[in-house]
């Protein structure tokens, strides 16, 4: 098999025991397979959770924390411990890790998003095995990435992983609740759909608990990105390497249609917007079906303070088009609205690049 660069993610589910606490056994079954894909010669990074499981117990809880400030101190007692689990069982495989703790704004901020995949790419460079986790002691909003299946997407679409494997106790997507003699699972999907996703929501769920719908969204940014993506489970050395192979025992998700997206695309589709423009007809053809970059001339009004290197979202009289990266600050190109190139003294011509563009998906 041709060396690929694959991101894994471990659920808390794959690997607790009945009382929340860390599963030795399900962790070393786990490590083997990773351990399996390395000396196949492939890439391999690993979004963990389990920093809350580790933890909890030394702070002197009975169960799982349920508080906010309670997951965030397990999280800060068990995210060194759980680090010193990986490490020591890793070198029984002769290979070395390193913890990454990401928070949102690592992905929106267009500095930190560079700094990361520079991080990431000297790392693999150097054999090394990146082991992912939320930084759950300073995150503001309780389960940020969605038990981290959204931030296994948005890494591998960061690093241009050929797949996104999401290991889960629930093996693939069905068509109605597993645990039903009638349900059928769902072998391969091509795209995810909001249909899809509105069975695996809300009390009634066909697929029920197992946090379907938030891998699915996961699924969905991901295969948005150019990465295939299998969810599913497994047991033994070999389980990753089989579902590489086409044999997971879950469902596979994409087609040979999602191209890779260049990460400065990755970050526009990410990153807070700072304003509006909206476009004539005229431009929205331009950009939309003709390639072209925005130019001053196609723009007949502007909301919000944005400065050069904003990100803005485009409209067509009601209707979001889009966003881009702007090369005009908010003042610059009031004073240009609606006028032709030749009457423009900007240092750049175009407002936003073609380059610099993402359409937003119908």
């Amino acid at each position: 098999m041709e060396k690929k660069r694959i991101v894994v993610k471990i659920g808390s589910s794959s690997l607790t025991n009945a009382k929340g606490e860390i599963d030795q056994i399900k962790l070393k079954d786990h490590i083997s397979a990773l351990a399996a894909l390395k000396k196949e010669g492939h890439d391999v990074l690993l979004v963990s959770s389990g920093a809350v499981a580790a933890g909890f117990r030394t702070l002197g809880y009975p169960s799982r924390p349920i508080t906010l400030k309670g997951k965030q101190a397990a999280a800060a007692v068990g995210q060194s411990l759980l680090i010193q689990y990986y490490t020591e069982l890793f070198q029984a495989h002769e290979l070395s890790v390193a913890q990454v703790l990401l928070t949102r704004t690592d992905f929106s901020k267009k500095d930190r998003y560079k700094n990361a995949y520079a991080t990431f790419t000297e790392l693999l460079a150097r054999n090394i095995l990146p082991i992912i986790n939320e930084n759950d002691t300073v995150s503001v909003a309780e389960l940020t990435f969605g038990d981290n299946d959204m931030l296994s997407a948005l890494v591998s679409g960061l690093v241009h992983a050929d797949y996104l494997v999401i290991l889960t106790d629930v093996n693939g997507l069905y068509d109605d609740h597993p645990k039903n003699p009638g349900a059928t699972r769902i072998d391969h999907l091509s795209d995810i759909t909001d249909e899809m996703l509105s069975y695996t929501s809300g009390p009634g769920s066909k697929v029920g608990t197992g946090g379907m719908e938030s891998k699915l969204l996961a699924a969905r940014k991901a295969i948005s990105s150019g990465v295939k993506v299998f969810i599913g489970t497994g047991t033994g050395p070999s389980k990753i390497i089989d579902i590489l192979n086409g044999n997971g025992d879950g469902t596979y998700i994409g087609n040979a249609e999602h191209n890779v997206v260049p990460n400065l695309k990755q970050w526009i589709s990410l990153t807070e917007t700072a304003g509006k423009v909206f476009i004539d007809k005229g431009a929205e053809e331009a950009i939309l079906f003709n390639g072209k970059s925005l130019l001053p001339a196609g723009i007949y009004k502007i909301e919000g303070e944005f400065s050069v290197g904003d990100v803005v979202e485009v409209y067509s009289h009601s209707e979001l088009l889009g966003r881009g990266e702007v090369m005009y600050s908010s003042e610059e190109l009031a004073h240009a609205l609606g006028k032709r190139t030749n009457e423009i003294s900007a240092s750049s011509v175009e407002v936003i690049h073609r380059n610099n563009w993402v359409k937003v998906k119908k």
